[in-house]
């Protein structure tokens, strides 16, 4: 049996400067302590990478569900190679996390396809406060960096096609 991964956040490929690229970061409030320390983890990656302070642009949205209104918002700017969006949904006793989780999903999925930009989903779907922990710079890594990586992977590769 193959040894479990602890740090999931470690980015092993080698990446493009993110120096020519331009992000929007969109952040969900709801839940703060776990995503804004997602944030810190992207922007901290994409500052590491070379990208320009300039060329981040930050929006908070008050919940996980507003991050697609946000999305939309900043892809029709059509000025970012790629929109990171950062949230954070924990089961909780009634269904509601399921209809959140799949309108998020589809909605970020739709808005990417429609505006023709890479729209991370940097959106914790966690059983558990403990969980959101774990993977929001703790033994499991930041899911924040991994979106960042994700962003700065897509924009490379558009601008390799066009």
């Amino acid at each position: 049996m193959p040894a479990k991964k602890k740090n999931l956040s470690e980015v092993s490929k080698s990446l493009p400067s993110a120096k020519n690229y331009k992000f929007a970061i969109i952040i969900s409030d709801w839940n703060s302590e776990i995503t804004h320390a997602l944030f810190k983890g992207a922007y901290d990656f994409l500052i590491e990478n070379a990208a320009k302070k300039s060329n981040i642009e930050v929006l908070h949205v008050p919940g996980s569900f507003e991050l697609c209104v946000g999305a939309e918002w900043m892809a029709r700017k059509n000025k970012f190679d790629a929109v990171i969006c950062l949230g954070c949904v924990i089961q909780g006793e009634t269904r509601h996390f399921e209809f959140i989780c799949q309108a998020v999903a589809n909605g970020l999925t739709q808005i990417g396809i429609k505006h023709a930009v890479p729209v991370i989903f940097g959106v914790l779907t966690t059983n558990n406060m403990e969980q959101a922990l774990a993977r929001s710079g703790g033994k499991h890594g930041n899911k924040g960096i991994e979106a960042a990586a994700t962003a700065l992977l897509m924009a490379a590769n558009k601008k390799s096609i066009q």
